[in-house]
């Protein structure tokens, strides 16, 4: 293929670093590597005699104004350059030299470009359903949830007790969506949740700009926050504030009711309650007094109140300017609290945050030290590991019956068993802190009977019933196993009906594991023929190998096909095969990144943990635009590459990740212009 094919293949970074080469005048006439490089392989194909391909005009393009304005240009085409996607094979490499010298030149550009600029602004947003339970539960201390949260994807029987440091070798779980057992729990009879909140696509279900919040919707917030108040379990044996809040005083006063409030709504908002605001509650409740309501009625319709109100259901950043600045401590609380916890910041974080203390980076650090022992720590393992592992797949799984029929045992499915042992892994990993390399690569792993029988006879499977589950903690010795990359879970979910899906499987490990998440196909390309519309004795590599001879199709597959097919031991529910069902041998070559090439799948590991600050630096991406609630740009990629170097000397222990993610700049600091306080208050 020739070069200019390949340029239109390889899409929009490609794109971008034909454009950004021939942006820089100043470089070019200093000798810099970028005019040299522009010159030897851009643009015969952008520019030179009317040849336009992929609709870039590199000639057109007369100084570096544009580029110094698009600093996410200037980004990708460092990493196209430093992961070596740019040239394309077919055509001449640049000399390490030369490649090292263009992505310094690069780099002093980004620096240009982003100093005194911004970090991107996260949008004004309301709670999603997981946070807004969260925040009930604290916020009246509930010994019962709210409602029941079918997305805790796990569930856990007294196991999680991150103080110790350490996950017992045999634990009791369950699985919510998969089995109606786990819904079982002590919740407010009467309140019915609002509609679960989605996942952004490459996202999560934090997102600012996911999470609008309609009139509609804003009625019936004030509806269900009068069916938590007025549940039947919503009494002084539930709720822990019952005493200090709604019990009825010896004697009624103002006084009682604002000092009763003051920390009430506090806590509600987050911040010191404004005068004003209290004024209001309490003159309200004083009015419902002299009406003849009891004091009762009137502490629960307050409270109502404020769980209706925009100060308790959006999550916002004070008012700032255009430009960043550092978050103020009660802004920081409820990024620390929200990120951590899911959920509002609690009497410790507030109390520091009043005093003007936790923006220190020593007590922040203490702070989150606290956070990540604390029981707490459990919804952060029930929000991003499900949602960073795409977890939710797994339930639309649905294996033939016929080719597995051990698969589904009574009406449950041996999915439900699948599903928790990647979670599992996180959690001991989190708790136990643990290196993230033992996300691709652990020794251990967890393990029900059903699931190690799984394992071990090859799909069959003995009739257990979807109750707490024991999981054992096993020894893994065959590194074909370990990890959450090569978990029958993730398998199964990349997998159709009746095969698996290599270029799913490479999508999943594009976007998951190195956070660079392929453009969607093409609308109008055809499905790959199934069963009795193919040669029966081709390889599925074989026939991809067909399918995907359209030219706009190759360039992406050449990036996210060897990821998948390094897969393809694993059948279509996790169990290792040599062969396919016609005889042919399973083929796991390929080489990754154009630099590693394997065999099989240890070899891949290995090339996966060859690119270890690659998969540090994804990850740590994943879990800052996770805290941010937002996408991340270019503004923030310095600091995730300061991330990785602080905590590589170690291999990046997870919860050293965690606490670089929470003294990042992008964490600390905030763009907040003044114009997004009207739809706030």
């Amino acid at each position: 293929m020739n070069c200019i094919l390949q340029c239109l293949l390889v899409g929009r970074r490609l794109l971008g670093l034909l454009a950004c080469l021939c942006l820089v005048p100043s470089l070019w006439a200093e000798g810099g590597a970028l005019s040299s490089a522009f010159k030897d392989h851009c643009t015969k194909c952008h520019g030179e005699k009317g040849k336009v391909k992929g609709k870039v005009n590199l000639l057109e393009l007369k100084d570096d104004s544009a580029l110094l304005a698009n600093p996410d240009l200037i980004h990708d085409l460092i990493e196209v350059l430093d992961q070596q996607d740019m040239p394309p094979e077919e055509e001449p490499t640049l000399e390490p030299a030369l490649r090292s010298r263009m992505i310094s030149e690069l780099k002093d550009l980004l620096q240009r470009a982003l100093s005194g600029g911004s970090y991107a602004h996260t949008p004004v947003r309301r709670m999603n359903r997981f946070q807004y339970n969260n925040a009930v539960q604290d916020l009246f201390e509930l010994t019962p949830v709210v409602f029941t949260l079918p997305e805790r994807m796990l569930r856990e029987y007294g196991y999680f007790k991150p103080e110790t440091g350490r996950m017992p070798n045999q634990v009791k779980a369950g699985s919510r969506p998969l089995g109606k057992s786990q819904l079982i729990e002590k919740r407010l009879a009467g309140v019915a949740p609002f509609p679960q909140d989605l996942r952004a696509e490459h996202g999560y279900d934090n997102r600012g700009d996911h999470l609008s919040l309609s009139p509609l919707l804003m009625e019936s917030f004030l509806q269900l926050s009068r069916s938590i108040v007025e549940s039947d379990d919503f009494n002084p044996k539930t709720c822990g504030i019952w005493n200090r809040f709604f019990r009825e005083p010896e004697a009624v006063s103002g006084k009682e009711i604002r000092d009763r409030l003051r920390p009430f709504l506090t806590r509600a908002f987050r911040r010191p309650v404004d005068v004003d605001t209290l004024d209001r509650y309490v003159g309200h409740a004083m009015a419902r007094l002299e009406d003849g309501t009891g004091f009762i009625d009137v502490m629960k319709e307050v409270a109502s109140a404020a769980l209706a109100s925009p100060k308790f259901l959006y999550l916002y950043d004070e008012a700032g300017q255009e430009t960043s600045v550092p978050v103020d401590d009660f802004d920081l609380a409820s990024r620390l609290s929200f990120f951590l916890w899911g959920s509002i910041p609690d009497e410790t974080l507030l109390k520091i945050a009043a005093k003007g203390r936790l923006t220190e980076p020593a007590v922040l650090s203490n702070q989150v030290d606290r956070m990540l022992n604390d029981p707490r720590l459990k919804r952060f393992c029930d929000s991003f590991p499900s949602q960073w592992l795409e977890l939710e797949r797994i339930i639309a799984s649905v294996p033939d019956p016929q080719m597995n029929p051990e698969f589904y045992f009574a009406k449950y499915r041996v999915s439900m068993h699948m599903m928790l042992e990647p979670l599992l892994v996180f959690e001991t990993i989190l708790v136990e802190n643990r290196p993230i390399l033992e996300l691709v690569d652990s020794k251990f792993s967890y393990r029900s009977e059903l699931l190690k029988e799984w394992y071990r006879s090859g799909g069959q499977s003995r009739r257990i019933p979807p109750t707490a589950i024991p999981f054992e903690r096993v020894e893994i010795k065959d590194r074909r196993e370990g990890g959450v990359i090569t978990t029958a879970a993730v398998m199964t979910m990349t997998s159709n009906p009746i095969r698996t899906q290599p270029i799913t499987r490479g999508a999943w490990m594009a976007s998951v594991i190195f956070n660079d998440p392929p453009k969607p196909p093409p609308a109008d390309v055809p499905p790959l023929p199934e069963k009795g519309k193919v040669d029966e004795n081709l390889t599925l590599r074989e026939r991809l190998d067909q399918h995907r001879s359209r030219p706009d199709c190759a360039g992406c597959h050449a990036q996210i096909d060897p990821l998948g097919f390094a897969l393809e031991n694993y059948g279509p529910t996790g169990i290792w095969r040599d062969q396919y069902s016609n005889g042919r041998e399973v083929d796991v070559s390929g080489r990754l990144f154009r630099k590693h090439s394997f065999s099989n799948v240890i070899e891949f590991k290995d090339a996966i943990l060859a690119e270890k600050d690659r998969f540090a630096a994804a990850f740590s991406s994943h879990l800052l635009s996770f805290a941010l609630g937002r996408e991340l740009d270019a503004a923030d990629r310095p600091a995730v590459e300061r991330i990785v170097a602080e905590t590589a000397d170690d291999d990046f222990p997870i919860k050293d990740v965690i606490r670089q993610v929470v003294l990042s700049e992008p964490f600390l600091y905030k763009t907040a212009p003044k114009r997004q306080v009207a739809h706030a208050e």
